[in-house]
């Protein structure tokens, strides 16, 4: 009688791994911070190391996954009327969750008043780099030499050429068809390599976690902790309660079956605090475990991580509220108005900009005449509550993602269902040609 040893699901393989890596950083913290062998040879050797492979490794398949998938995607579409609509759907959609984000957040920075009694008269200056204009950025979208944007991961311009390009295989025919073959086969390897990654995912976790957590002082949240709090519930509310209304509305699907499937996508974006580089593993979730056709998930999972940045737009209304408050200034109702139509446009301006969280918080506080000195103050915290508000962007892209899925009927809703869907996609068999017959 032979028994077999159940294996760890990879979500509680990732989880041990953080969970592991959080305990590890404080511990080194709290009791081993004067061994400098320890910080030279561990967190900053191992730790930092090990992180920033995992980090290269996610952000190496960006690219070709993007570019292969949404030529795949694109190439399959019966005809280009498809394609504004697909597009116009998911803008449309984007755009609202970032208006409805930052309402969120100015109505709960105004009844908890994070920045009540707050001294913000030592301010040190913030220096905010200009943010192109919305004109310089659509022209921006479109590639003088597609093979530099691909170089320096120039998400919008890629996305642009990927489209393009898939359209004009649809149009050509035989040799078209030819191409096309090519291009799904190449998708089914790059969508292999993810899982991959994913498997070795648990250890990469642990570095980030342990090398943060061992430099991250609790002091600057304390400072802050009204601050703190209220954006943490903002995020929450936002990435709980409006995306699972969202979905359930416009597709009836369960909102409990949705946040189970998003463990691995949430763990890797709150790890790495990057959109850009969770595109890999959330587009894999959509397409694996939600069921989504990659036609659609290849054009509204990498235009999500580009411009839909409702976590981000959180930040920006509580922090506008935060800075208004302690340095005593009423702002207005239109103000408020200002606020959110300037942050929801933002989230596309600012578009693939180094930085943008801060440029487009100094856009905003530009907006209403705050001073963007208080922006200083709150950075102290920012690295952990970015780790959040990454985690809350693609969530909200694979909500918009489903949405959109189901309304041109290409959601496959067996294997949304299906808690085991994708078991067998995320193993990988390096021996596929010794299977039992």
């Amino acid at each position: 009688m032979s028994t077999t040893k159940k294996k760890m699901s990879l979500t509680s393989r990732v989880i041990l791994g953080m969970v592991l890596g959080i305990l590890t950083g404080f511990l080194i913290r709290t009791f081993l911070a004067d061994i400098s062998f320890i910080h030279e040879y561990i967190v900053n050797g191992l730790f930092d190391v090990g992180g920033k492979i995992f980090i290269a490794s996610l952000k190496m398949l960006v690219v070709p996954l993007v570019f292969v998938s949404l030529v795949c995607g694109t190439s399959s579409l019966k005809d280009i009327a498809t394609l504004g609509r697909l597009g116009g759907k998911t803008v449309l959609f984007y755009l609202a969750t970032t208006a409805i984000a930052i309402t969120l957040a100015l109505f709960l920075a105004n009844v908890f008043q994070p920045g009540a009694g707050a001294d913000l008269s030592a301010a040190t200056t913030f220096a905010a780099k200009e943010a192109p204009t919305l004109g310089s950025v659509i022209v921006g979208m479109f590639p003088t030499n597609p093979i530099s944007s691909m170089a320096n991961g120039n998400t919008l311009q890629i996305i642009v050429f990927a489209v393009l390009f898939g359209i004009a295989i649809s149009a050509a025919g035989k040799p078209g068809e030819r191409i096309a073959e090519v291009f799904k086969d190449l998708n089914e390897v790059i969508m292999k390599l993810v899982a991959l990654l994913m498997n070795i995912a648990p250890f990469g976790v642990f570095f980030l976690m342990a090398k943060l957590f061992t430099g991250l002082g609790l002091d600057a949240i304390f400072n802050l902790i009204n601050y703190f709090l209220v954006l943490v519930a903002a995020l929450l509310i936002h990435g709980l309660v409006t995306y699972s209304a969202m979905l359930k509305i416009f597709t009836g699907l369960s909102p409990i079956t949705f946040l189970k499937k998003m463990e691995d996508a949430v763990m890797f974006a709150f790890s790495t605090a990057s959109s850009n580089a969770t595109i890999p593993v959330t587009m894999e979730t959509a397409t694996k475990r939600l069921g989504v056709n990659n036609k659609i998930a290849s054009f509204t999972v990498p235009l999500g991580a580009t411009i839909n940045m409702d976590g981000t737009a959180i930040m920006q209304g509580v922090a506008t509220v935060f800075i208004a408050q302690a340095f005593n200034i009423d702002l207005s109702m239109g103000d408020y108005i200002a606020v959110i139509v300037t942050a929801t446009l933002a989230s596309i301006g600012t578009a693939g900009v180094p930085g943008v969280g801060l440029i487009m918080l100094a856009m905003v506080l530009n907006q209403v005449g705050l001073p963007v000195e208080g922006i200083a103050i709150i950075m102290g915290v920012d690295r952990l509550l970015d780790m959040i508000r990454t985690a809350v962007n693609i969530t909200g892209d694979s909500v918009v993602t489903c949405i959109v899925a189901k309304s041109e009927n290409e959601l496959d809703i067996e294997r949304f269902n299906d808690p085991k869907a994708a078991a067998k996609d995320e193993e990988v068999n390096f021996h596929p040609l010794k299977q039992e017959s």
